[in-house]
C-alpha cells in the first residue's frame, strides 16, 4: 500500500513539475476585427524575439458587439472563425466554432472582452452584456484563468466610420469616453487587467508615428497601428516591459520601433489597476 501511496505522489509531482515547466502563456480574445488587429500579427514575433512562448487565439465575428457575443454563447451557436496561432508562430483559422469550443480547445491563461468600437465608449452597452458573457465563461474556464478587457481605440479625426457620429465626430471626446467605460467596465466585473490599446494608440499619435495609426480611419494601420496594440499585449500578459525588444517589422525604422514601444510602455504604466 505504501508504495502503491509512493508511486501516486511521484506520478502527481512529475505531472505537476511538467505543467510547471510548460512556460507557455495561453490568450484568448473573444472580438472582432479589432482583436484581429491587435494579437494576430505582432504578438507572437515580439514574444518570440524575447525568448517567450506563446499561443494566441482569436474568436472572430467582424463588427461583433458584447451583446451578440452574449447571445451567440447562451445559444452555442457555432458561428464564428477561430484564429489560432500555435508555438511554432503558425496560425490556423477554423471556421464554425462556438465560444464553448474555443474555451474548451485549450487552458487559457487569459481571456479578454471588447465591445464593438463605435460602442466602446458607451458605458450602458458595456453594462448590459458583460457581466452574464464574463458568467458564461467563467463557468467553463479553469480558476486560474485571468479576465482582461481590451481598451480599443478612437479613430482617426478625418474618419468616415457612421459610429464616430457617437463622439461628434471628435477623436479626444471618443478617446475620453473609451477610458471612461472601459474603467467602468472593469470595476463592474472585476477585471483582472485593462490592456490599454487605445491610450497606447493615443500616445503614438504625438510621436513620430503622429496620426497614421489607422489604414482606413479605424482598422489599426497594419504595420504601425497593430505593432503598438501588440507591444501593449506583450507588456500585459508578461509582465514585463517591451522596451528593448528586438523585434521590428521590416517596414518600420528604429526611431518608430522605439517610439511605438515607448508608447505602450506609457500607457500600461499609467492604467495599470
Amino acid at each position: 500500500m505504501k508504495r502503491i501511496l509512493l508511486l501516486f505522489l511521484s506520478c502527481f509531482l512529475a505531472i505537476c513539475l511538467q505543467a510547471k515547466s510548460d512556460n507557455v502563456i495561453r490568450v484568448l480574445a473573444i472580438g472582432n476585427s479589432f482583436s484581429s488587429d491587435a494579437v494576430e500579427q505582432h504578438l507572437h514575433d515580439l514574444a518570440e524575439a524575447d525568448g517567450l512562448k506563446l499561443i494566441i487565439g482569436n474568436m472572430y465575428i467582424g463588427g461583433c458587439s458584447l451583446r451578440k457575443h452574449l447571445v451567440h454563447a447562451q445559444r452555442d451557436q457555432r458561428i464564428y472563425s477561430y484564429r489560432k496561432i500555435g508555438l511554432d508562430g503558425v496560425k490556423v483559422i477554423t471556421d464554425s466554432v462556438s465560444i464553448a469550443d474555443a474555451l474548451a480547445d485549450e487552458k487559457w491563461d487569459y481571456i479578454s472582452f471588447q465591445q464593438s468600437s463605435p460602442l466602446s465608449g458607451k458605458f450602458e452597452t458595456w453594462e448590459e452584456s458583460l457581466p452574464g458573457l464574463m458568467d458564461y465563461v467563467a463557468a467553463r474556464t479553469p480558476r486560474k484563468t485571468k479576465f482582461l478587457i481590451h481598451e480599443t481605440w478612437a479613430y482617426d479625426q478625418t474618419s468616415t466610420n457612421k459610429g464616430f457620429k457617437n463622439y461628434d465626430c471628435d477623436q479626444v471626446t471618443m478617446y475620453r469616453a473609451i477610458v471612461d467605460a472601459v474603467d467602468k467596465a472593469a470595476d463592474l466585473v472585476g477585471a483582472d487587467a485593462i490592456v490599454p490599446c487605445g491610450t497606447a494608440i493615443q500616445n503614438a499619435r504625438s510621436t513620430v508615428l503622429k496620426d497614421h495609426l489607422t489604414r482606413d480611419g479605424h482598422h489599426l494601420h497594419r504595420v504601425y497601428g497593430r505593432y503598438v496594440a501588440a507591444c501593449t499585449w506583450f507588456e500585459v500578459i508578461f509582465g514585463k516591459s517591451v522596451l528593448g525588444n528586438p523585434y521590428r517589422p521590416e517596414a518600420m525604422t528604429e526611431e518608430e520601433k522605439v517610439a511605438a514601444q515607448q508608447s505602450a510602455h506609457a500607457a500600461v504604466k499609467a492604467r495599470k489597476r
